[in-house]
């Protein structure tokens, strides 16, 4: 494929990770995410499957080695599988990983699939393992059906990721039980602090947060932890338990510790790019997209968005309220 100079921000950051939504749309209405009734973007604003591929098809000529794809639920978008086998002509040519984040409501179905073209391990979101506290925070979700795509997937050789997101009042009591249940499943467990995205109505987040250094804390009164030095670029730090072996990371957005090594940008359902996922600044790719069949206009946009990369976000909860807190829902940014 053709390869361009490879992409670096103001920071001297090598820009290899792309994380792309492919829909706004989910099947579930988790609480923090989104609101029950959404308002989803009409479909002629959202990029093509083609458009998508063309995109990240761009990012990876200019130096984008793994591209992650979100949504919403990214396995609800119709021929999505297509778009998955269209992209996986990138591995071991640029692309190192392809690689999605999924509620797993529908992975029963597709992992066998994924696992052909090439994708080779996958995060699932899962907060709870209570059947009831699964309805009450998704809305509209099954925890069966859930637990059988993840067996679906591990049946078909792909290595998945519990992420949580640590929710005071809701899963504080679970949290052996989920270490416990990834451990004796071979899954790594990755805990997320809840962010302040979209709005704070019916469900008000400042009561939900619950501070990772809790959690950690909590941990340790069990289990040995063995700080890791493993990092990825992005935002988890990891430990070992060393009574088990397991892998935990920790994700704090509201504290600047991993800004300095943010290595990602993202891109949304829209075409817009998101610099920052703590920013509001972002650049219209969908415009250059649809305006000529010939990239250089839109490499040259990208090239633009990068060289406006920020050193870092604002999110930051006080006690008055919350601050550098966003307006779009994370369903719409995608992760």
């Amino acid at each position: 494929m053709d390869m361009h100079p490879p992409l670096i921000d103001p920071f001297a950051r090598p820009i290899t990770y792309l994380r792309v939504s492919v829909t706004d749309r989910c099947d579930f209405r988790c609480v923090y995410c989104m609101a029950e009734h959404m308002q989803f973007l009409p479909k002629a604003d959202l990029l093509t499957l083609e458009e998508l591929d063309r995109l990240s098809t761009a990012f990876i000529g200019l130096g984008v080695r793994k591209l992650r794809i979100t949504g919403g639920e990214p396995l609800v978008r119709r021929g999505i599988m297509g778009f998955f086998r269209n992209v996986s002509r990138h591995l071991g040519n640029g692309l190192d990983e392809l690689t999605l984040t999924t509620n797993g409501s529908q992975l029963a179905r597709h992992a066998a699939e994924l696992a052909d073209i090439g994708v080779r391990r996958v995060n699932v979101s899962l907060d709870t393992l209570d059947a009831d506290k699964f309805a009450a925070i998704t809305r509209w979700g099954r925890l069966p059906q859930v637990l059988e795509g993840i067996r679906a997937a591990t049946a078909a050789g792909l290595r998945v990721k519990i992420n949580a997101v640590a929710l005071k009042g809701v899963n504080d009591s679970e949290l052996f039980d989920l270490v416990q249940w990834c451990g004796d499943e071979g899954h790594d467990l990755t805990f997320i602090e809840v962010m302040p995205m979209g709005e704070m109505g019916e469900e008000d987040r400042l009561d939900q947060y619950w501070p990772l250094s809790d959690l950690r804390a909590r941990l340790s009164e069990r289990f040995t932890l063995l700080d890791l030095a493993e990092r990825t670029g992005g935002p988890a730090r990891y430990v070992r338990l060393a009574q088990t072996g397991q892998k935990i990371g920790f994700i704090t957005p509201l504290t600047h510790n991993f800004c300095e090594s943010c290595n990602r940008v993202r891109v949304t359902c829209t075409g817009e790019l998101f610099m920052c996922l703590g920013q509001e600044d972002n650049a219209d790719l969908r415009a250059p997209l649809r305006a000529s069949a010939d990239d250089e206009a839109l490499r040259q946009t990208i090239r633009a968005a990068i060289a406006r990369k920020p050193k870092g976000h604002d999110f930051d909860y006080s006690r008055q309220g919350v601050a550098g807190q966003m307006t779009r829902h994370m369903s719409h940014t995608g992760g």
